[in-house]
C-alpha cells in the first residue's frame, strides 16, 4: 500500500514539475516524495497541517514552496514560523549548496523537522526551537523567509535583526494586499512583488520581497 502511494506521488510530482521551469535530480524528487510520506504519517498523530490528502500536499505544500527557489539570492536563509518545515525543507532539498535554519516555537513541529532531516539525509538544515524575536544567531542571513506566518509588519518587526545589511525578506503570500505594505515601518521597503504560478493550485500566490533601508 505504502509503495503504491509512493509511486502515485512520484508520478504526480513528475507531472507537476513539467509545468514549471524547475530542473530536479531523481534523488531530489525522491526526497520530496518521502517528505510528503513523512508529513502524511506524522500528521495523523501530530496534526501538523490541515491538508490531509498526500496528493494535495504535493501541490499546496511542496510545489507552493519550490516555486520560490529561482528568486533566492545568497547562501544562508532562515525560514521563520516554518511549521512542519515549509517552505524550508523543500527548498533545502533542491538547493543543497544553500544553508537553511528552520525556526518554530512549537516543539512537535521541530521534532518532525529533526526526524525528516535525519530520514532524508539533509546536511544543510538546522532546526531551531525559538520565537523569531528571541532568536539571536551567530551569523545573519542573506534571506528571511516566511510562508503564511505573519503580516509584513509583524514579519519585519519581529525579524529585523536577522538579515545581513543587504539581505531580503521573502514573504510568501496569497493575495497581495497593499494595506499590509502601508502598515510596515518606514525602515522597510517592498522591492518587488512577483506573481507565482503553482500548477494545479486554485487561488493567487505572490512573493513579496522586502529590504531594510
Amino acid at each position: 500500500m505504502a509503495n503504491d502511494l509512493e509511486r502515485i506521488l512520484a508520478q504526480k510530482l513528475e507531472n507537476l514539475l513539467k509545468k514549471t521551469e524547475l530542473c530536479l535530480t531523481s534523488q531530489q524528487k525522491s526526497q520530496l516524495v518521502r517528505l510528503v510520506l513523512l508529513l502524511n504519517k506524522w500528521n495523523k498523530a501530530y496534526n501538523l497541517t490541515s491538508v490531509r490528502d498526500p496528493q494535495e500536499m504535493l501541490v499546496k505544500h511542496i510545489l507552493d514552496s519550490l516555486v520560490v527557489s529561482p528568486y533566492l539570492q545568497g547562501d544562508r536563509f532562515i525560514d521563520v514560523g516554518t511549521g512542519p518545515g515549509l517552505p524550508g525543507l523543500p527548498l533545502a532539498i533542491i538547493n543543497p549548496n544553500k544553508k537553511f535554519v528552520l525556526l518554530d516555537s512549537l516543539g512537535k513541529r521541530i521534532s518532525f523537522i529533526r526526524n525528516a532531516v535525519r530520514e532524508l539525509g539533509l546536511t544543510n538544515v538546522e532546526p531551531v526551537l525559538s520565537r523569531a524575536e528571541e532568536y539571536m544567531p551567530d551569523h545573519k542571513f542573506d534571506g528571511v523567509l516566511s510562508r503564511a506566518f505573519a503580516s509584513l509588519k509583524d514579519m519585519t518587526d519581529w525579524c529585523h535583526h536577522l538579515p545581513v545589511d543587504n539581505g531580503l525578506f521573502y514573504a510568501l503570500k496569497g493575495i497581495y494586499q497593499q494595506d499590509e505594505v502601508m502598515n510596515m515601518d518606514d525602515r522597510f521597503q517592498v522591492v518587488e512583488v512577483i506573481k507565482l504560478q503553482v500548477p494545479e493550485l486554485t487561488g493567487e500566490r505572490h512573493l513579496v520581497k522586502v529590504k531594510k533601508m
